[in-house]
């Protein structure tokens, strides 16, 4: 009786908690959030990732930028963008670009009327049917600020300028996570993985901040890991 009354008491709280976020506000319609990055804790480097959300509720804009340190540092700056709307259900993006140091840009393109992504990669362009999920990195990084996940599962497919992703989440619970930005409740969600040679992502959401990302996981297949955690919070 005692564990199915904890497990039930636990239930009932993860259901209040995610009614809560349902309730939530928009993020300012400015925010700049700088993280740390370290691989392999910092073994093999580190560097700093500067990223800027701005919406006018109708529609927004994402930069981010990554400067390494070190010997990291002359691979130059790691520039993407991502642009769209806000809808009931989130963010749509309509266009975005991935500018790393002297290479040329690899773009997608949305088109949600005819439903199909444009690809732009190597001077290559190749359009492709879209599905209703598809997000870029950063607009699902941003999404949660906008709209919660309804459940603890959801599905999305992430189109990056170079292919088609499925992604599953699982949302793992509610955690207390230490950031040089100080102490932060966060909900923290985890890709499934589709196999060994699949990469591990996981995001931890500020609950006291609009849901704004405050550190990404990613565990490759041979076990690098990239680290990235919030230093600060600005406008």
């Amino acid at each position: 009786m005692i564990p199915s009354a904890m497990r039930y008491r636990r239930n009932a709280l993860f259901a209040l908690f995610l009614c809560s976020v349902a309730a939530q506000a928009a993020p300012p319609p400015r925010v700049t959030l700088t993280y740390e990055i370290t691989y392999d804790g910092m073994i093999r480097g580190k560097g700093e990732v500067v990223e800027t959300l701005e919406h006018d509720g109708n529609s927004y804009a994402i930069t981010s930028e990554v400067r390494g340190k070190g010997i990291l540092a002359l691979i130059g700056v790691l520039k993407r963008t991502s642009r769209g709307s806000i809808t009931p259900r989130g963010l749509r993006p309509d266009e975005f670009l991935d500018q790393r140091g002297s290479r040329s840009p690899v773009r997608a393109r949305f088109d949600w009327r005819a439903r199909s992504l444009t690809q732009e990669r190597n001077g290559r362009t190749e359009t492709i049917e879209m599905p209703a999920s598809a997000q870029d990195p950063l607009s699902l990084a941003y999404n949660f600020s906008f709209i919660p996940p309804a459940g603890k599962v959801f599905e999305i497919v992430r189109a990056d300028g170079r292919g088609l992703t499925p992604f599953r989440f699982n949302v793992v619970g509610t955690e207390k996570l230490t950031t040089p930005a100080g102490e932060m409740q966060t909900l923290h969600i985890a890709k499934e993985r589709d196999g060994p040679d699949d990469k591990s992502t996981e995001i931890w959401f500020a609950s006291e901040h609009d849901y704004l990302p405050v550190r990404v996981l990613v565990v490759d297949k041979d076990g690098t890991r990239a680290d990235q955690v919030l230093t600060r919070i600005g406008n």
